[in-house]
């Protein structure tokens, strides 16, 4: 499992530190995970889900508008160089069964190639890839966050 500290830096801005305390890019994670595509991130409501896709997609080039994907489901953003092409961002919270998320083709997206950022993915758990990475996010008492990432 890795494992990184996010703090808030000047202007509510999100500082990514290795285990070492050492600044470090979102999208280290990426590259640490490579070639991995589909992204689980777990935390409980206000953990900071949102906030760190929207960073993460932010940082891969995109010029559209990160939110979240609460009403509409997926979200998708055009990315610019090196990770060329289409990210998709989920928020689950508001499917009632995997049902849904088969109907709307959220398998199409799983298995597209391209990056998937999912929030809520218990609801969605028996259509993820087996090589789904999982980004547990954990609130700490001094406001950071604490982010671990494994196969699980």
């Amino acid at each position: 499992m890795i494992s990184y500290t996010i703090k808030k830096g000047a202007n509510s801005d999100l500082l990514l530190l290795n285990e070492q305390g050492e600044e470090v890019s979102a999208l280290e994670i990426l590259n640490a995970t490579e070639p991995h595509r589909v992204f689980a991130f777990d935390g409980k409501m206000g953990a900071g889900k949102t906030t760190f896709i929207k960073k993460l997609v932010e940082l891969m080039g995109t010029m559209d508008v990160v939110n979240s994907p609460t009403f509409a489901i997926v979200n998708v953003y055009d990315v610019e160089q090196p990770y060329k092409g289409e990210v998709y961002h989920f928020d689950c919270y508001r499917l009632k069964d995997i049902r849904e998320a088969l109907d709307f083709g959220a398998e199409e997206y799983l298995y597209s190639g391209n990056y998937c950022f999912i929030e809520w993915p218990e609801m969605i758990e028996a259509i993820l890839p087996d090589d789904t990475v999982w980004v547990h996010i954990t609130p700490l008492e001094n406001g950071d966050r604490r982010l671990e990432i494994g196969n699980s």
